[in-house]
């Protein structure tokens, strides 16, 4: 399964927005209105959002100034959220989220609708940075 958020631009340069992207506690300004609760150490986060079981991710990958990749530390659940960033001057970046996941026919049609809610809302937040 593959969920794309908007392209947007963002009005910090490609650094800054990737030291961002880096640092697990700073995810938590980007949840949405419905998060009951935040927690992060030094390689990932876990979130809940009301009416949702809680989520856990870890930073898995790092391109500098380019692209952050967070995977479910959950073993049972095999999927990545992913931050492009592109940059299109001094001080602006183009950002695309992306999620892929492998879930089965069951869960995707449970969590596709949600999930995309999810990535708009982090693209909403980021865009007003």
């Amino acid at each position: 399964m593959k969920l794309e958020g908007r392209k947007i631009t963002v009005n910090k340069s490609s650094k800054q927005l990737f030291d961002l992207l880096k640092n697990p506690e700073d995810y938590k300004h980007l949840m949405p209105d419905s998060l009951t609760s935040f927690e992060h150490t030094e390689d990932g986060f876990k979130f809940g959002l009301k009416g949702m079981p809680e989520v856990a991710l870890k930073i898995a990958e790092l391109v500098e100034d380019q692209k952050v990749v967070l995977k479910s530390a959950s073993s049972s659940l095999d999927f990545s959220l992913i931050g492009l960033m592109n940059p299109v001057g001094e001080s602006q970046t183009e950002v695309q989220l992306l999620f892929e996941g492998n879930f089965n026919p069951f869960i995707k049609m449970m969590v596709e609708k949600p999930l995309q809610s999810f990535i708009n809302t982090l693209t909403d937040k980021l865009e007003q940075l």
